[in-house]
């Protein structure tokens, strides 16, 4: 048996179909244990989802379309940074569409064997949702063609001149890509898919809401600027906000009532380590090497994790695109370098040449 994922969604007891009518409604003082923590704050319709406008009205017609025509809708990839929803989005498509779905992710499909046994297995109508589609082998790759596009692969049998291709007949079905790197995506699959999200990172508004929606499920009471403090710190990204949330609950609990407060949410993110703007010890230490140990830059991403004890890619890929979108950090020829921003973050006076002095 392959390595890859199977998983069919269903939504946990209690909580009918669209999760829409009264019989959906939230027990504020029904507490959920840590291991259902993630199922139960995924919004189960586009109706709860929070935020991603744009995405959700364009999606909203596709799935309308299909069901009025009572076929499978396009197959739909979904493009942005971690933490913005798209494995809540999968689940949505199947649970709008009353299908179920099946989960694996691009670097468990490493030979086209592992992805036809997985096609071979799906029901009509069902959504197979492939995370970080960018990797996918690309043997599996080509045979995904003309999966998407005829419902139809070819087997090979045997081996050398005695090799047959078999065809076999696959029951139409959806396939929800999602990747952090469209761009690594070849352009025959990206061509593929009939409609094309990107999602977007949140403002604080909306953040709030995701923060409001999950301490009601949680049975958690919260003052409203208790909930906006924890949203402005969490980068724009609910997957953070609810991690924060937790956290904040636990010192709300040990420490008081368990009714968080303004003052307890500050309190509680001073001691997880993350500061007003959402940077977190890693951030800090990153500017820091910048600025105390290169004189602000440029440096090299080489360089500054050798000073913060980290490989490269955690600096590149964890804290650097927040500080790049922040303004703290500048991406050069030469490289990083801190910004005025990043040097009044840490108490210091930028110099006359840091990048947007005279912005500030």
């Amino acid at each position: 048996m392959s390595d890859m994922e199977k998983t069919e969604f269903r939504l946990p007891e209690g909580i009918p179909a669209g999760g829409r009518g009264p019989e959906s409604s939230v027990d504020a003082t029904q507490q959920v244990a840590d291991r259902d923590m993630e199922v139960n704050l995924r919004p189960k319709s586009l109706d709860e989802f929070i935020g991603q406008p744009k995405v959700r009205n364009q999606l909203d017609l596709v799935l309308s379309g299909a069901r009025k025509r009572n076929v499978t809708p396009d197959h739909v990839l979904l493009s942005g940074p971690p933490g913005l929803g798209k494995t809540t989005m999968a689940m949505i498509i199947a649970q709008e569409m009353g299908s179920s779905l099946r989960m694996t992710s691009g670097p468990a499909l490493e030979r086209a064997g592992d992805l036809a046994a997985m096609l071979s297995n799906l029901m009509e109508g069902d959504v197979l949702f492939i995370d970080e589609i960018h990797r996918i082998a690309r043997p599996a790759e080509e045979m995904l063609y003309m999966a998407m596009e005829d419902f139809r692969i070819d087997v090979i049998v045997g081996k050398g001149p005695g090799a047959t291709s078999i065809p076999l007949e696959i029951a139409p079905f959806t396939l929800v890509g999602a990747t952090t790197r469209s761009g690594m995506l070849t352009g025959p699959l990206r061509d593929r898919f009939g409609f094309t999200a990107q999602m977007e990172f949140y403002d604080t508004a909306d953040l709030t809401r995701v923060v409001v929606r999950a301490a009601r499920i949680l049975g958690v009471g919260i003052d409203d600027d208790a909930a906006a403090e924890i949203a402005s710190r969490s980068r724009g990204t609910p997957r953070i906000a609810n991690r924060l949330l937790r956290r904040v609950r636990d010192y709300a609990e040990v420490h008081g009532d368990g009714h968080v407060t303004l003052a307890a949410a500050q309190a509680a993110l001073v001691v997880f380590d993350v500061d007003e703007m959402g940077l977190d010890r890693l951030d800090r230490a990153v500017l820091s090497a910048l600025i105390h140990g290169h004189g602000g830059g440029p440096v090299g991403v080489s360089t500054l994790a050798i000073a913060v004890g980290e490989e490269p890619s955690t600096v590149e890929e964890v804290c650097e695109p927040y500080l790049v979108r922040a303004g703290m950090v500048a991406r050069t020829g030469r490289g990083r370098v801190a910004t005025a921003l990043a040097w009044q973050h840490l108490g210091l006076t930028p110099p006359p040449d840091a990048p947007g002095q005279h912005a500030v």
